[in-house]
């Protein structure tokens, strides 16, 4: 699983910090030598999925999009983490069923909380009704009922949350660090 195939997908409420940690997990692993890339879900939006909303089919199109473009990475050797909302079980299932070496990170973070950290304004936009669909408030987050991996953003901060990752990828692979 470490050579190809590795897929960290992040999921998790807008300002959980999927991203945030990920980056942190990515700045990790280009040190340690190996070949690593992040797919933002934030990016992605505004690139290969640009001009898709956020109905449910639009929101799994944008997933099958990211999903084609990790399987092509992580065949090749790369290890590729995702930071993408995927609210609904469906689209992180399908996630699993097309990518060897999917590992599900749920970011675990009290709604509360991932309003207090909105420095984009989001929430406050989507509690007056200026964005509709918004996951977590007019729109379902399904949590995830088996991820492979939990973190509390909370409750650690990103360096042990990044350690607890690699930690955690190591013994289930015996010992071998990714």
């Amino acid at each position: 699983m470490l050579e190809n195939g590795l897929v960290l997908w992040f999921t998790g409420l807008s300002g959980a910090g999927k991203t945030t940690t990920a980056r942190t997990l990515l700045e990790s692993f280009r040190a340690a030598g190996r070949k690593a890339e992040l797919l933002d879900g934030d990016e992605m939006r505004t690139t290969i999925s640009k001009g898709l909303g956020f109905s449910h089919e639009d929101r799994m199109e944008n997933i099958k999009r990211i999903v084609y473009i990790s399987k092509l990475l992580s065949r090749n050797g790369i290890i590729v983490l995702v930071s993408a909302i995927t609210p609904y079980r469906e689209m992180r299932d399908y996630a699993r069923s097309e990518l060897p070496g999917y590992v599900e990170v749920f970011v675990d973070c009290p709604l509360e909380e991932c309003e207090r950290r909105d420095v984009k304004g989001l929430y406050a936009k989507a509690r007056q009704s200026q964005l509709p669909h918004f996951t977590g408030l007019s729109d379902a987050y399904e949590m995830p009922e088996h991820p492979d991996l939990v973190i509390r953003t909370m409750e650690a901060d990103v360096q042990s949350n990044v350690a607890a990752i690699i930690n955690e990828l190591a013994a289930k692979t015996g010992g071998k660090r990714p």
